[in-house]
């Protein structure tokens, strides 16, 4: 149980600090290096893990030590939670509390995303044919909840950012929750949903970046940040 909690903890807290990484101009939309470095730390973890041994290893390590060694009944929370940081920028929204975009382009933003994710996990669900560990299918790499999640927290923070750095870690908390239990669940292993994370936040990294262009030469009209 204590290898559990320290492995749970340790994953909190690297992504919580990518929640906390500061772009490097305030509301810069160009691509920022020192914040695409864990995201892409994380997401190379699971390819090197694909043919390092060590790395495979640990992942048995994992499973071993959250499944198999303390056989438990899995709960389908993490196909609804994977939404929630996303759904909560609604919420708040609704309830007044404004972001840096309106309802429109912050739609826009998230549809990106999305697609953004969509395009690489699929794409290596289909080639590479990773086998689940609880042999339920050859599509486990990369954990598509993970991504899906990670991209909706990465969403939240940077539209509540001006708010409060407290949205973010709460977001990102959701996200690596959704990440543990794919793996408390026995549907991913450890390597796999850490890549699924940096995916979903170069995801949505690249849509922030991309959405001028698209309101611009789409929507044919300039980005309308909401006042604060």
């Amino acid at each position: 149980m204590l290898t559990k909690w320290i492995l749970s903890t340790s994953l909190v807290l690297i992504l919580l600090k990518t929640s906390a990484q500061s772009d490097s101009i305030a509301r810069d939309t160009s691509p920022g290096l020192p914040s695409l470095i864990i995201p892409t730390v994380l997401t190379g973890y699971g390819f090197a893990a694909l043919g390092w041994e060590p790395l495979k290893t640990f992942d048995q390590h994992v499973r071993e030590t959250v499944w198999l060694d303390h056989t438990h009944h899995t709960f389908q929370l993490d196909n609804y939670l994977q939404y929630g940081p996303a759904a909560a920028v609604y919420v708040l929204n609704a309830a007044g509390v404004k972001g840096w975009h309106d309802l429109g382009d912050r739609t826009v933003i998230y549809v990106t995303a999305n697609i953004f994710l969509a395009v690489p996990v699929l794409s290596l669900k289909k080639f590479i044919k990773a086998p689940r560990p609880d042999g339920s299918g050859d599509d486990g790499f990369p954990s598509g909840h993970t991504a899906t999640a990670f991209a909706a927290a990465e969403f939240m923070r940077q539209e509540f950012r001006d708010r409060s750095v407290w949205y973010g870690v709460a977001a990102y908390a959701t996200a690596t929750g959704v990440a543990y239990l794919r793996v408390y669940n026995d549907k991913h292993w450890f390597s796999e949903v850490l890549t699924g994370a940096g995916i979903g936040i170069l995801a949505a990294k690249a849509a922030y970046w991309v959405f001028p262009f698209i309101s611009r030469k789409i929507l044919r009209r300039p980005a309308r940040p909401v006042d604060l």
